[in-house]
């Protein structure tokens, strides 16, 4: 994953509102969310190479979402996978901040990551590149690669886009098309985050589009009151970039 823009308890009534873009190689295997057979329960995409997830709800209203943090080495091979940290939270009723103190415990074992994890009421943040634990206050926000709210062009806009949706009346449609953006970014606006300078301007856009690489699925996640639409839409490599679209209603207890 490597954009969520999110709107936590921003509108009275809309107390979660995300929109986010999972960026992964191509050839990396994956199944589109769907309730796991599992743990029903729990709503998710599967990476279908390591076990975890990137992104995910619950019955319950329990959310969990990851970001890689970029940096100018190769992940560390002997690492643990990082998507095992938002599945393990979706089917556990650990509360999120004595969760997060575990996971900070053992932040050693991963490469760099950034968390987010709610519990339907609260929504915690954390990073094994920052080490502090931060509930969040109600607002709108920004996660690519670097720490939360980092001023990079696509979470600065991003940020905009989203609080003009959730303003007016936000749409699963509307999301997506914030997600669909490839508008890429002035070099004098580009993040310096150690990799090349071609590599920093394509991986600039909301919406990625870098050879093997890119965009590979967008969520957009609408809690109404106690009611929750989740529609997630997939691309593939190919010229035919939408491989399916598919929306899902349930109602929190």
């Amino acid at each position: 994953m490597c954009l969520i823009l999110f709107a936590h308890l921003y509108h009275p009534d809309y107390p979660l509102v995300v929109a986010a873009n999972r960026d992964e190689f191509y050839e990396r295997p994956t199944r589109a969310a769907h309730f796991w057979s599992c743990d029903p329960n729990v709503l998710a995409g599967v990476d279908s190479r390591a076990g975890g997830t990137w992104l995910g709800i619950t019955r319950s209203g329990r959310f969990a979402a990851i970001t890689n943090y970029r940096e100018d080495s190769a992940p560390r091979t002997d690492k643990q996978s990082r998507g095992q940290l938002t599945r393990d939270f979706l089917r556990t009723e650990q509360a999120p901040a004595d969760y997060l103190r575990r996971v900070h415990r053992q932040a050693a074992d991963y490469n760099g990551f950034n968390l987010l994890l709610g519990d339907g009421r609260d929504l915690f943040y954390y990073s094994n590149r920052e080490h502090s634990i931060t509930e969040l206050e109600p607002g709108i926000y920004g996660l690519s690669n670097g720490l939360l709210d980092s001023p990079w062009p696509k979470v600065t806009g991003g940020k905009d886009a989203l609080r003009a949706a959730v303003d007016g009346v936000p749409s699963s449609t509307g999301l997506l098309e914030i997600l669909a953006d490839r508008q890429t970014a002035p070099e004098c606006e580009l993040p310096d985050t150690g990799v090349p300078l071609e590599w920093e301007r394509q991986l600039s856009p909301r919406f990625i589009r870098a050879g093997d690489y890119g965009t590979r699925a967008s969520t957009a996640i609408i809690v109404q009151g106690r009611e929750v639409e989740f529609t997630e839409r997939s691309f593939s490599a190919g010229p035919e970039e939408e491989v399916d679209t598919n929306t899902y209603r349930f109602a929190l207890p």
